[in-house]
């Protein structure tokens, strides 16, 4: 009788010692893998029912890299993660999209492979799912993006003290998420370009009587739109990018603060060099 093949992917030798020998007591067939590297090699030279994978190995990152490989060459295989966080298992809603479960650790091996064995046999074929880049979602997703921003503000005591239209208020937004949206697709190398439209807008919300914490409680609340709006994409999200990307939107997002608060400073320095 052919026996199941597990892909094991583990850093921790004793670890992945005992994960081996307890699953191949239980009529398992397992490849260990020690590192990310090994696991991807693995998994496309080899074929495999099951991906048994860390979270953290050692880097946060590293299970999401094995299980997005995973899903793109052996699409079908049950895919588990296992995190020694019990906190993590709420936030691992992303991952769930692309694994079938998140076990917590420490875990008995009996109840590990009842486990896989009801997976296996219940288990049905992934459909497909085109994977976006994050620079395509949010440029598709833009005017959403925009309206969650707008709700938010609304219900920013602080933001609403200064009266404004919807169209003051978000007007400046298509031009600072376009600029957001180029900086996601340059090459990693290229040199980050300075947001004109971002030190254009600080010009005018000097002149509609905002304070510095006020531009930069605008700022923070963009950010947390744009993380909304990847939140309710997650399944279509490309997650072999999408660390680097969530870095660059941060870098950008500041960056873009920094010029607002220029072009604001420079419209109160003219002000108070008037006679």
């Amino acid at each position: 009788m052919k026996k199941n093949r597990i892909l094991l992917a583990e850093d921790k030798d004793e670890v992945r010692v005992a994960f081996q020998e307890g699953l191949e007591s239980h009529g398992f067939e397992v490849a260990p893998a020690a590192s990310v590297c090994e696991a991807l090699r693995l998994m496309s030279t080899e074929n495999f029912d099951v991906l048994l994978s860390d979270l953290h190995m050692p880097d946060a990152s590293d299970g999401f890299t094995v299980v997005n490989a995973m899903r793109h060459t052996q699409p079908n295989a049950v895919t588990l993660v296992l995190s020694n966080y019990p906190v993590l298992q709420a936030a691992m809603t992303a991952i769930l999209l692309q694994a079938d479960q998140v076990l917590l650790k420490p875990i008995a091996f009996t109840e590990l492979t009842e486990i896989i064995q009801k997976k296996l046999s219940s288990h049905s074929a992934h459909i497909a799912i085109n994977k976006e880049r994050v620079a395509a979602i949010l440029e598709r997703d833009l005017d959403r993006t925009i309206e969650n921003w707008l709700s938010r503000v609304q219900h920013t005591d602080e933001l609403t003290a200064v009266s404004l239209t919807d169209q003051e208020r978000t007007g400046h937004l298509p031009l600072l998420l376009d600029d957001l949206v180029s900086r996601l697709r340059l090459p990693s190398e290229a040199k980050s370009p300075i947001s004109r439209a971002a030190h254009e807008h600080g010009i005018p919300r000097r002149k509609q009587g905002y304070t510095v914490p006020m531009v930069v409680e605008e700022s923070r609340i963009l950010q947390v739109s744009i993380f909304n709006t990847l939140q309710n994409n997650l399944g279509s999200v490309d997650f072999g990018t999408v660390l680097l990307d969530v870095i660059t939107i941060a870098d950008e997002v500041d960056s873009q603060l920094k010029q607002a608060m220029l072009g604001f400073m420079e419209t109160m320095a003219a002000r108070s060099a008037k006679p």
